[in-house]
């Protein structure tokens, strides 16, 4: 476990550095397609990350803890409504367990005060990513997408060449209404 004392700093990302960015996170992403669905492909596709990294209104952030970036996250802000995402969100699995997912989510939170509430999905099956969100950071689950009840809005972005890698068709929706 880290020093009670220690933090994660956000540095802004540089639009040179989104392709290592992007290598980091689909190796942190792909893990637990590979271990819960035996798929090793990476995910997600590159070109979602860069509709996400690239997005009008995205600040993404390498997480750096001790002179070391274990991570990153890309945000959507929306400076008028204050109703911000969690777009992407990924720990270097070298890192997992040692409490750096939950001082990376403070320092958000910290960073962005004025948030009346945040959101987030994360697949069905990530069982590590649900805990995390709902019994460390206090999201509530608030919609389950599945074949039964789809997300409209991911229908319209739908990439072709994720329709068929299992798993990716079923998430959770969470938030965490700040004030």
């Amino acid at each position: 476990m880290m020093e009670s004392n220690a933090a994660v700093i956000l540095e802004k990302a540089k639009p040179e550095e989104f392709s290592l960015f992007t290598i980091k996170l689909q190796e942190a992403f792909s893990l637990a397609v590979r271990e819960k669905l035996g798929i090793s492909e990476p995910v997600p596709d590159e070109s979602d990350v860069k509709a996400s990294l690239y997005a009008a209104d995205a600040e993404v952030y390498h997480l750096a803890y001790n002179g070391q970036r274990v991570g990153g996250v890309v945000l959507k802000i929306n400076q008028d409504t204050h109703h911000n995402a969690l777009d992407l969100f990924f720990i270097s699995p070298e890192y997992h367990s040692l409490g750096l997912g939950l001082a990376a989510w403070r320092a958000i939170e910290h960073k962005y005060p004025e948030t009346v509430v945040w959101e987030t999905v994360t697949p069905y099956f990530e069982e590590r990513n649900i805990h995390f969100y709902v019994n460390k950071c206090g999201f509530h689950i608030v919609e389950f997408f599945n074949r039964h009840h789809p997300d409209n809005r991911m229908l319209q972005q739908k990439d072709a060449e994720n329709e068929n890698i299992p798993g990716m068709d079923a998430y959770f929706r969470f938030q965490k209404i700040m004030r």
